[in-house]
């Protein structure tokens, strides 16, 4: 791949993105993520994909403006960049984009479908579109309105302004601000967690908020339904066996809840 760098440890994958020369989203970009993330299809080793940028400024810029034009080839671009949105969303790993720079248009749209989004004191993020003419055409239109409400999207979407990370933060365009400083030891903690989980564990939340969001009622069937079958399950007994021997359901539980865990994951991995 020409601009991706991928790197893999201990079930979390590292993209990192570098495309010169200010990281603009063209279709040469969207090729090769749209190639890695289907090469995750039936990867049930990775849980966590992390996409960072070697740029010093930019995390993404934007889509390629070149290729917005009526143009069948930049009509095909466009609808491509379309569906690496969409296939990121889809991911069965989660998705985390760590921005340490600039992510406006298309790079902003990109920092949305990811699951998880980490920001530091460098980023910015915006939705300027309105200005060369043309509506978001990776989404971003439709996560403003459902993450801040239509007040806030419309004049979002028609200043296309930029937002700080503490910004973005407070209006659910990413899911934390962090600063530069403590970034690395929160992603160790962080998502050291998550891919010590199995992939089941992570598909199994993915699909029952995506339900809840859509249909209360049928996200409350499907969380049901999956807590009825974990709990017949042979490992679920044994972990709960465990940690009731480690001080569950005791005073301990009040100032040591994570201590019993960290016991009962020792006694299982003997």
């Amino acid at each position: 791949m020409k601009t991706l760098s991928i790197t893999s440890h201990g079930g979390i994958a590292t993209v990192t993105i570098n495309n010169p020369p200010v990281n603009v989203i063209n279709i040469d970009l969207i090729n090769e993520i749209n190639a890695f993330v289907l090469s995750l299809k039936d990867d049930r080793d990775t849980k966590v994909v992390v996409f960072k940028s070697l740029h010093e400024t930019f995390f993404l810029a934007h889509l390629d403006l070149n290729v917005i034009n009526g143009t069948q080839g930049g009509q095909a671009a466009s609808i491509e960049f379309s569906h690496m949105i969409m296939n990121i969303k889809a991911m069965k790993q989660v998705s985390v984009a760590l921005v340490d720079g600039v992510a406006r248009g298309g790079g902003d749209e990109f920092v949305m479908a990811c699951d998880l989004s980490y920001a530091t004191e460098n980023a910015a993020f915006a939705q300027p579109e309105i200005h060369v003419n043309i509506p978001t055409g990776g989404q971003g239109a439709v996560q403003y309105a459902r993450r801040m409400g239509k007040n806030k999207a419309l004049q979002a979407l028609l200043l296309g302004n930029d937002f700080t990370a503490q910004q973005a933060e407070k209006l659910n365009i990413i899911t934390q601000f962090v600063p530069k400083a403590e970034m690395n030891a929160f992603l160790e903690m962080t998502l050291g967690i998550i891919s010590s989980l199995e992939i089941r564990d992570i598909v199994m939340y993915k699909e029952i908020i995506a339900a809840s969001i859509t249909d209360e009622t049928a996200g409350a069937e499907l969380e049901l339904r999956y807590f009825l079958e974990r709990a017949k399950e042979e490992k679920t007994a044994m972990i709960i066996s465990t940690f009731l021997k480690h001080g569950g359901q005791t005073e301990r539980e009040a100032k040591d809840m994570q201590g019993i865990f960290m016991d009962t994951a020792a006694e299982l991995s003997k």
